[in-house]
């Protein structure tokens, strides 16, 4: 849900229109009043906020905003038809997290507004994935036997990684020759049944957890 807070109707109107025909949701408001009601009721993912608004305006709000820890991290794009580097400074100053001068294009609005939501948004580290006492960390691209490190060769840490996280589920060799060495490679299904036989040695006990299903490829699973 974008917030778009603007006095002027007619501007107003093609901004909620041109952000719902990019895929967002969007409500829009003439002034802080019906903004904070509605904040009260429902968190946006970032709010559209005009300078220039009647009775509190657009630098009080967002003070206002990032002093209520409800709201000091909501995303806020400030906009303002004077356009000069106080009003800019101001607002980026104050926490605003960009800056649209009017006039705008529609296009530039909605493309600014990715950006901020894609900054905004909390990088997912991959998760450590464990079976057994077998524990891969995509992260820090790290294996552990028990309490023993494994050193892998990428393409064996690749075939562990995509077991690991699909445990129980069987891969033909094909599908592990495609997965792991792209449809581009060039090369026979044996290729696949040396790296399996490597990585079953390395991961010593472990490696029992890699099953061969008889005429069709291997599954991962923790031993009965």
């Amino acid at each position: 849900m974008i917030y778009c807070v603007e006095d002027d109707d007619s501007i107003r109107e093609l901004m909620l229109y041109a952000l719902r025909a990019s895929g967002f949701e969007a409500e829009g408001f003439g002034d802080s009043t019906g903004l904070f009601d509605a904040l009260s009721r429902k968190e946006p993912q970032l709010i559209l906020l005009d300078i220039m608004l009647p009775g509190m305006d657009g630098i009080e709000v967002l003070k206002a905003l990032r002093s209520n820890p409800a709201t000091a991290r909501i995303p806020v794009i400030m906009a303002s038809a004077k356009g000069t580097e106080y009003d800019k400074v101001v607002g980026l100053d104050l926490g605003a997290d960009d800056y649209l001068a009017k006039p705008f294009g529609m296009m530039e609005m909605v493309s600014r507004i990715r950006a901020v939501l894609r900054r905004a948004s909390p990088a997912v580290s991959p998760k450590q994935l464990q079976l057994g006492d077998l524990k891969v960390d995509p992260l820090a691209h790290t294996v552990y036997a028990g309490d023993t490190r494994v050193e892998l060769t990428l393409k064996e840490f690749e075939l562990l990684k995509l077991f690991m996280e699909h445990p129980g589920r069987v891969f033909s060799r094909d599908q592990l020759l495609e997965r792991i060495w792209s449809t581009d490679y060039v090369g026979e299904t044996r290729t696949v049944d040396v790296h399996i036989g490597t990585l079953r040695t390395k991961l010593g006990s472990c490696g029992e957890y890699i099953r061969t299903v008889r005429g069709v490829g291997y599954r991962m699973e923790e031993k009965a």
